[in-house]
């Protein structure tokens, strides 16, 4: 078996990152706090769809040829391509990350500050009739209790079974991530305060008119989720797609928007690494994240 992407093979239809196609899968959850920065609790919002459905820009479409791409990219990003990659656990965490969207699965008894995604991706899969879905993969909580019982089972049989699995279904992982991306946006004016709302709206509208500031949308939800969750912060700050959008600064719409949400996004995840927990070294990370975001600046 090649380790690379030949295995590839979208069957996803026509994809218009517009916000009528996110506005038909929105989810917004009532546990979820209010961004705070500046310190401040979302106020209610009963007319947010309709005003969103009015101000929102036309998005472009993606080709065939440009959806296998953010396929290929996020599975470069989070494993350089490789099948071995697919199910993977970092050294100083708690949990594995599995697919080509390193999918977060908790341990039994372990409960995060970050979302985890790989139940619900497997729901996805499983609604979306997908068979052969590896029995360990069905289980609510990681079968593996650390990383050590992980890596002296990698080559076993259950892992073996579930990266063969996973290779041969790139395209239901590529529709999960771009629908978790689709979501984003009426969760996060959700979650906003007032006086961010706009500016939260318009970035991204800047952001969805080139095929690589779409890719730059998907990708960052993926990668470091919508900005909603509260646990994902320190000290108040977060880094996720909220905070990207509203910490970009002027630009016009296009590949300058790009450039600046690739620029944004560092801004925030540096921030982030400057407010962690010193025993989480998390600047060994900072290199391998900037790289990914200079990604969102380059046109496909």
């Amino acid at each position: 078996m090649k380790t690379d992407l030949a295995h590839y093979k979208p069957v996803m239809q026509e994809l218009s990152f517009t916000l009528a196609i996110s506005l038909l899968v929105i989810s917004c959850s009532p546990d979820q706090t209010a961004y705070q920065n500046p310190a401040q609790k979302s106020s209610g919002i009963p007319r947010i769809q309709k005003d969103l459905a009015r101000n929102y820009p036309a998005g472009v479409t993606l080709n065939g040829a440009q959806r296998r791409s953010v396929g290929m990219k996020i599975w470069q990003n989070e494993s350089g391509g490789k099948i071995s990659g697919l199910t993977h656990w970092n050294e100083g965490e708690e949990f594995p990350s599995l697919g080509i969207g390193h999918f977060i699965w908790y341990p039994r008894g372990f409960n995060g500050r970050w979302t985890e995604t790989w139940p619900e991706f497997v729901k996805f899969a499983q609604n979306k009739g997908v068979r052969g879905i590896p029995s360990p993969a069905l289980l609510p909580d990681c079968p593996w209790n650390n990383r050590v019982v992980f890596q002296r089972d990698f080559n076993g049989t259950a892992l073996t079974a579930l990266r063969s699995w996973l290779v041969t279904n790139i395209d239901v992982q590529t529709e999960f991530i771009m629908a978790k991306s689709q979501a984003a946006l009426p969760r996060i004016m959700a979650s906003a305060p007032a006086s961010q709302r706009t500016r939260i709206e318009a970035n991204y509208g800047k952001v969805a008119t080139t095929p690589n500031g779409i890719y730059a949308l998907i990708d960052y939800v993926n990668f470091k989720g919508d900005g909603t969750n509260p646990r994902e912060r320190y000290k108040g700050q977060g880094w996720g797609l909220m905070w990207v959008l509203a910490e970009m600064r002027p630009v016009p719409r296009g590949q300058a928007a790009a450039r600046e949400f690739a620029a944004a996004a560092k801004r925030c995840l540096d921030r982030r690494v400057q407010n962690s927990p010193p025993d989480r070294g998390e600047q060994r990370w900072t290199a391998g994240w900037h790289n990914r975001c200079n990604t969102y600046a380059a046109p496909f």
